[in-house]
């Protein structure tokens, strides 16, 4: 009988182990933490921003609410400016935001979020290109450097570099990579049609800098941001 009561009682414990959990106001715990983005769209034209004026429109971003969020932020980088860090917006518990933003402008953005618990989550970079006035092309959007990543240490003296590049036209004719140890880099590497260049040979002990130029058909061109990365 003594078996059968401390059997019972151990799967009784199995049961409640296995069980979600629960805060006390009916909200269990785990769960994702990341938004996912819904407007505008990836690699796309937004042509749906309110005229403000000639320079400027109003754009309202729109994203997927995450269970038990006290706070959203907005955060959106002009792509043509240089080395940009995003600029970040409080939406509050709202998964919408409307933003003032340059007409003929690339742009990226991603939404941060923080539950109650202090758990935060970051959704997916996307790009778009706010409308302007009608164009016949669009610039390709900067290329995002992948590989190697920014102030990482290689320990190999023959490296492949890798990016990421798009154009809401897909009319991307080369990109012409620039590698040296100067911070703004000027020797050009290679250029290429894919997105990516294999062996090129770096010195052990140096310290590199990298960009990549993304031209389109039209002759448009943009730069990446610069990415440095050490040999050991």
């Amino acid at each position: 009988m003594k078996k059968i009561i401390v059997a019972l009682t151990m799967v009784s414990l199995i049961a409640a182990g296995c069980g979600s959990s629960d805060d006390g106001n009916g909200n269990s715990g785990g769960g994702t933490t990341a938004a996912t983005l819904s407007l505008p769209t990836n690699n796309s034209e937004c042509i749906t921003g309110t005229s403000i004026n000639d320079s400027q429109s109003a754009v309202t971003f729109e994203w997927t609410a995450v269970p038990n969020t006290v706070t959203y932020f907005v955060n959106v980088t002009n792509l043509n400016t240089a080395n940009a860090q995003p600029i970040q917006y409080s939406a509050g518990t709202n998964t919408t935001q409307t933003i003032n933003l340059l007409k003929g402008t690339p742009y990226s953005w991603y939404v941060s979020s923080r539950k109650a618990s202090g758990e935060t989550g970051q959704s997916e970079k996307w790009k778009f290109y706010n409308a302007g006035d009608p164009v016949t092309s669009h610039a390709p959007f900067p290329a995002d450097l992948v590989s190697p990543v920014m102030s990482s240490t290689i320990l190999t003296t023959s490296i492949t570099l890798q990016w990421r590049s798009s154009d809401i036209d897909n009319d991307i004719a080369n990109h012409k990579v620039y590698m040296d140890t100067n911070t703004n880099p000027s020797t050009l590497v290679g250029t290429v049609t894919q997105q990516s260049l294999p062996n090129l040979t770096v010195n052990s002990g140096g310290t590199y800098y990298w960009k990549v130029v993304t031209t389109d058909g039209a002759g448009n061109a943009t730069t990446s941001p610069v990415f440095q990365f050490k040999v050991q």
